[in-house]
């Protein structure tokens, strides 16, 4: 065979290959609701950070907890927020949101809104964290508090992760894998249980961690922060383990929902309320995961995204968005946040991810 028989072919089995590329096309994730079909879970809203603007309070919004437009043209909701946002409603309709200055600060502020649009300051709860129950140890550390309502008890949940060792030069790791998982608990978010303890009894890394009750149990959704190696093959990845009662023992570890160097997990329900959305973090500020699961206990498997192909792309968020929490609301909830801050267009959201974030 002649080279230019050769090249000839190599030609036409390139063109083959890129038509059929073309053509590809993924399902669409399950937990969509059907034409005229009244969804169980009408909205939902993402409370988050920016790359450019990391701490600070941003908001978007999804009708279908698969495609996220901006709010407010990009902008800070408020300029009084700081930390991680995490939001909890409760049982009053009260929302609140958790944050703090920074890691090193010793003190957790507490904002509440009636309406996800006006946030003011609530209350401070300063923790002693040496001393928590065998951990007299704990640096002042207070990393991403969270909180959570459990309603069969009518009592919030606040979780944060402190770390025990400092890093080295030579480990640096070792301080992210000393981080261990506290909580105080509170009837009213302004008084709180004495003094904080530890949530998880494994002697490994965790942060980020939430709780959520669901399917007759209660699930800690949670980064295992050990470093990656053949010897732990889980690190840096996102796992869920359970337990029949609120504050633990937490057990059933699960193995790893997500690739590895993966962080901050937001879980919400799909629109007919039949399947779990778990988004995930690839740090810092790459983009995001999204894995999918009828029940908790899995199995689950990742949905296409970010690859800046439309025919490949089934969820979409706006770029350099960093972590925060997803969380469910009414249409009517929808509707004044978009009327009060407006929302990106879909053609403004198509531009903003014509080149992929940096």
């Amino acid at each position: 065979m002649t080279a230019l028989k050769i090249s000839r072919r190599l030609l036409l089995l390139g063109a083959t290959l890129f038509a059929a590329a073309a053509l590809a096309r993924q399902p669409d994730p399950p937990g969509q609701v059907r034409a005229g079909e009244k969804p169980v879970n009408e909205a939902y809203l993402f409370a988050h950070m920016t790359h450019a603007d990391y701490g600070r309070l941003y908001y978007s919004v999804s009708l279908d907890g698969l495609h996220w437009y901006r709010l407010n043209d990009g902008k800070r909701i408020t300029d009084d927020y700081r930390g991680h946002p995490d939001i909890a409603r409760g049982p009053d309709g009260t929302y609140y949101i958790a944050g703090n200055e920074g890691d090193s600060a010793p003190t957790i502020n507490i904002w509440s809104s009636r309406d996800l649009i006006e946030w003011k300051r609530f209350s401070t709860y300063t923790p002693d964290l040496k001393a928590t129950p065998g951990y007299s140890q704990a640096l002042q550390r207070i990393g991403a508090p969270k909180i959570y309502f459990d309603e069969p008890s009518r009592q919030f949940v606040m979780t944060w992760h402190t770390p025990h060792l400092e890093g080295t030069p030579e480990d640096a790791e070792r301080y992210w894998a000393s981080q261990r998982t506290l909580y105080v608990t509170s009837k009213d978010m302004k008084t709180f249980s004495a003094p904080p303890k530890r949530l998880l009894s494994q002697e490994m890394g965790t942060i980020d961690v939430f709780l959520r009750k669901a399917e007759g149990k209660y699930w800690a959704i949670l980064k295992d922060e050990t470093y990656p190696t053949l010897d732990w093959v889980t690190g840096k990845t996102i796992r869920i383990a359970s337990s029949d009662h609120l504050l633990g023992p937490y057990e059933n570890m699960s193995a790893p929902i997500s690739p590895n160097f993966r962080e901050a997990p937001m879980l919400i329900p799909s629109p007919n309320g039949e399947i779990w959305y778990l988004y995930y973090e690839q740090y810092p500020g790459v983009s995001y995961g999204l894995s999918v699961a009828r029940k908790l206990s899995g199995p689950w498997y990742q949905i296409s995204g970010y690859t800046f192909y439309s025919t490949w792309d089934k969820y979409s968020l706006p770029p350099k968005v960093r972590h925060g929490a997803m969380i469910t609301i009414s249409r009517k909830q929808y509707d004044a946040l978009v009327q009060r801050f407006g929302i990106d267009s879909p053609a403004q959201a198509e531009r903003q991810l014509i080149e992929p974030p940096k």
